[in-house]
């Protein structure tokens, strides 16, 4: 019987689950293959920390948020233990056959590197920003949405009861997907993201226009979001594991200035990591279980260096290079078309 490992790493995601247990389950049933996982992302891999993926161990998990192996930051090429000649000896030891990498774009990155090692990698996507390129969605997007817009919709009735202007912060470092679909969801009044500046004249004017009409002003803000005169997105926490700045803040920067320039009183609220927490959507489950599936057909077929994707409704392979260092932004058409509809 084949066996192959399993690592989910970066950020936590709602259904990594699913696609765990979709592969296990159809790698013992169709292809006679057996499972082991890296526990902690990379970190497992490098250190030989594992956990063996038998039929009971994925048995109802594909409804829980998280991930059952944990995950990390740390790399593949971590010193002084990393590397690939370290990771080689590691598979060797348990008589794994090759590992599916599931996280974004670092650890596609990471995974696509040790590929041109010479380890043997596939990957699955994941980031609920829904800003990988060869994929038209990833899992957990739909789960962060619904999250972003039932805080949304909550803001509105405290708004409206004391006809606030309410700006609510959500997650989107390079691309405003989450806050697109929850801010069309929710209705909201101005919706801005990190691929079409606004200034901050043009959002007053939005605001003042709804409180005219008597409603409670709901503007919604990604946190990689600049206003024209900002050369970077704001950040003042330090950097992460990846040395990139830690995003978040914008709201509380934005909504002080519009009430000094409306007279509006404002209120700002930060989503942060409560839209990664929590059980999936129906969708992710479906998605992650087709991408698990999807994935253990790749190793059946020794297809390495390759990644599954959404293209419309069908699941596909493609390149870790197609995967690896391109953004998915959002369109300024899809963004022009909601922006008629501000204030």
């Amino acid at each position: 019987m084949a066996r192959y490992g399993i690592l989910t790493s970066g950020g936590d995601c709602p259904g990594l689950n699913a696609v765990i247990r979709g592969a296990v389950l159809e790698g013992n049933a169709v292809h006679g293959q057996e499972f082991v996982g890296f526990l902690g992302g990379y970190r497992g891999l490098v250190y030989n920390e594992v956990k063996l993926l038998t039929r009971s161990a994925v048995r109802g998990i594909s409804g829980r948020g998280g991930t059952i192996l944990g995950t990390s930051r740390v790399g593949p090429y971590v010193e002084p233990d990393g590397g690939p000649d370290a990771i080689k000896a590691v598979l060797e030891e348990l008589e794994v056959e090759g590992v599916v990498a599931i996280g974004g774009d670092g650890t596609m990155a990471a995974a696509n590197r040790l590929m041109e090692d010479g380890v043997p990698m596939v990957g699955v996507p994941k980031t609920i920003d829904n800003d990988l390129e060869a994929t038209d969605y990833t899992f957990g997007f739909s789960t962060a949405v619904e999250i972003a817009t039932e805080a949304a919709d909550r803001l509105r009735t405290t708004g409206d009861s004391h006809m606030r202007c309410m700006v609510l912060e959500v997650m989107g470092r390079h691309a405003g997907w989450i806050a697109m679909y929850a801010g069309i969801a929710a209705g909201a009044h101005t919706i801005l993201i990190p691929e079409a500046p606004e200034s901050l004249e043009q959002i007053c004017e939005w605001v003042v226009s709804v409180k005219d009409r008597r409603r409670a002003p709901l503007v919604i803000v990604a946190e990689g979001f600049t206003l024209p005169e900002m050369a970077d997105a704001f950040s003042d926490r330090g950097l992460d594991e990846f040395n990139r700045p830690r995003l978040g803040g914008i709201g509380d920067i934005l909504a002080p200035l519009i009430e000094e320039r409306t007279g509006i009183t404002t209120r700002a609220t930060t989503l942060g990591h409560i839209q990664r927490g929590g059980v999936p959507t129906a969708f992710d489950r479906v998605l992650g279980t087709r991408f698990g599936q999807a994935i253990s057909d790749v190793l059946a077929d020794g297809d390495w260096g390759k990644m599954v994707a959404l293209r419309g409704t069908e699941i596909v392979r493609v390149p870790f290079s197609d995967a690896v260092g391109h953004t998915k932004n959002v369109p300024l058409g899809f963004y022009n078309g909601a922006r008629a509809l501000f204030g």
